[in-house]
């Protein structure tokens, strides 16, 4: 049963500035009504007989689509629509952005092909400075998706979805939009910050004379010149962490006319050993417990598409008030504006990649690793990993992640592999990610088949039905993923299907198994070297029942206050 959330979605959904870190003022939210089909693979389409709102798949309830839609192997999805450009938007470059299409789609552009995009996750461009025109031009967007027959990443989608398997989504399911910048223009940026000395260095990719000027809240503090790529800035900058979420705001200004807005975080992450000789996790040169829950991101409405910017403020805050440190943002790679929302109001991210490749087998994803079973990822075919074209388009996704994402103040971690879904090489996977940002924690294999301390950089615990303990070992352990406990709420079920670790039927007898989770069974294990823990799940996802707030984001299962009393005790413990 599809359930809705009380966020009203608008005529133009997610019309914000979806690039927070690169903002530009010549812009056009291209979301909306678009004119929509489902037709073979080889058919052209003349005429539409439906209208869809974007960014929402087909699949959705918000999108505007018939409930009981599903795309086959041999169909795609056509989107199409007229766009009205003028002279502003035609200045220099004009540049078209997706910012996640699921999962393979060609773009037209006035009927000229501008791009190819593969891969449901990650954001992609065209440049159709050639193509645009003053007035009226048409936007034609085709994809197909076939979900678990492909090698590609899907994460927890499944055509057969159950349990803790979702119902797939296909198509556009991020923002469209573009916008002009002058012919020469900053084509990317890189932020790197020095907890430890206060200071921070910008890389512009942009050859000429450029201006920036640094501003913290409404005061101009900083304005210096620099006629090459990269410039270092030094201040007494206040260090950003989850107790004081410290952002600073800049600009850039290049003698071509380009301007982008932007901001920074100045904090560290990283590992090494406490006074004892423990090792742990730091924040800023100093231990850290990173306080975590799990967030699927999966919307009752939307599926992978929050209804609107204002729902996902409200849940951060209420992770916030519950005394939440982190998120783990699992199975997917949120628009940028949620990882801007994370940065401002002070709440760490451990950011998983999309894993796919071939079937999950339940032996080798779950039962082997139970019965301690770890086994050498460079078997492909344990692993169904056998099909080389699905590693590439990993390791390809996998530069696009990092790319997408190297910027944001609350980044914390990298996870590359969960639970062995499409596990491969993670020693190699681990290299490629620190050769690109080592400034980052890597945790290379969450929950089981660990590779060994010479190649997996924590040791990753998932624990659900044993004991929570922590082993002997010279990394830092972390429990990556506990809990799970389950709570029916009536009304706000998704079906009559109910999955969950541990079962409860009254709101009272649920908040005692969570005091006597987090005070008896969870706090003691930080003194003995736990370095990071991970609550199974912000919301009910489907039949899975777990949440701390049900699947509509209607009820708040677990209070905030008494979540918050836990972990106030957890959060002072280290």
């Amino acid at each position: 049963m599809r359930l809705k959330t009380d966020y009203e979605v608008g005529n133009i959904p997610h019309s914000e500035y979806p690039r927070p870190q690169l903002r530009r003022e010549n812009w056009l939210c291209l979301n909306g009504e678009w004119s929509f089909a489902k037709v073979k693979q080889a058919e052209e389409v003349s005429v539409f007989s439906e209208t869809i709102l974007v960014p929402f798949s087909p699949e959705t309830l918000n999108s505007g689509i018939a409930e009981g839609f599903k795309l086959n192997d041999d169909e795609k999805l056509v989107y199409e629509r007229e766009v009205f450009l003028d002279e502003n938007l035609l200045k220099g470059v004009t540049l078209l952005h997706f910012g996640a299409v699921d999962q393979e789609c060609e773009v037209f552009f006035n009927g000229v092909s501008v791009c190819k995009h593969k891969g449901g996750y990650t954001p992609f461009s065209a440049d159709i400075t050639e193509n645009a025109k003053l007035g009226k031009n048409v936007l034609r967007v085709e994809c197909v998706d076939y979900i678990e027959k492909s090698s590609g990443a899907r994460g927890k989608q499944s055509s057969t979805p159950k349990e803790i398997w979702y119902t797939p989504q296909s198509g556009i399911w991020q923002t469209v939009w573009l916008e002009s910048a002058p012919k020469e223009y900053i084509q990317d940026l890189r932020i790197y910050t020095n907890a430890k000395d206060k200071s921070v260095t910008l890389l512009s990719q942009f050859n000429g004379k450029q201006t920036v000027r640094v501003y913290d809240d409404d005061k101009e503090i900083i304005c210096e010149s620099f006629d090459n790529k990269t410039i270092s800035l030094e201040y007494d900058f206040e260090l950003w962490s989850p107790e004081n979420p410290k952002l600073y705001d800049f600009t850039i200004e290049t003698e071509s006319g380009d301007k982008i807005f932007s901001y920074f975080g100045v904090r560290s992450f990283g590992m090494g050993k406490d006074e004892n000789g423990t090792p742990r996790l730091f924040l800023n040169g100093k231990p850290y417990f990173y306080n975590g829950i799990l967030d699927q991101g999966y919307w009752s409405d939307g599926l992978l598409t929050y209804p609107c910017d204002q729902a996902i403020i409200d849940e951060l805050k209420i992770l916030k008030s519950m005394g939440f440190t982190m998120i783990r943002k699992h199975i997917k790679i949120e628009p940028m504006r949620w990882y801007y929302h994370c940065d401002r109001l002070g709440l760490t991210v451990w950011q998983d990649f999309v894993n796919g490749g071939g079937e999950y087998k339940f032996t080798h994803i779950a039962l082997f690793p139970f019965l301690g079973f770890h086994h050498k990822d460079d078997d492909y075919k344990f692993f169904a990993r056998e099909n080389e074209g699905g590693r590439v388009e990993f390791l390809n996704a996998v530069d696009e992640t990092l790319n997408a994402l190297k910027n944001c103040t609350s980044i914390a971690c990298w996870v590359p592999f969960n639970e062995g879904w499409g596990q491969f090489d993670s020693a190699l996977v681990t290299e490629k990610v620190l050769a690109f940002d080592d400034s980052r924690i890597v945790d290379s294999v969450s929950g089981w088949h660990d590779q060994g301390k010479d190649k997996t950089l924590l040791k990753s615990l998932h624990t659900y039905y044993t004991p929570l303990r922590v082993p002997k070992d010279s990394r830092p352990v972390v429990l990556s993923e506990f809990g799970g406990y389950s709570l029916k709420t009536e009304g706000h079920v998704f079906s009559d299907k109910e999955f969950g670790y541990k079962v409860f039927k009254t709101q009272g007898e649920f908040v005692s198994a969570m005091k006597k989770l987090y005070l008896k069974k969870l706090k003691p294990l930080i003194k003995k070297g736990l370095c990071a823990c991970v609550y199974t799940q912000v919301s009910d996802v489907e039949e899975e029942i777990n949440g701390l707030i049900t699947f509509d984001r209607k009820v708040v299962k677990m209070p905030i206050e008494e979540m918050k009393k836990l972990n106030d005790e957890i959060n002072k413990e280290l």
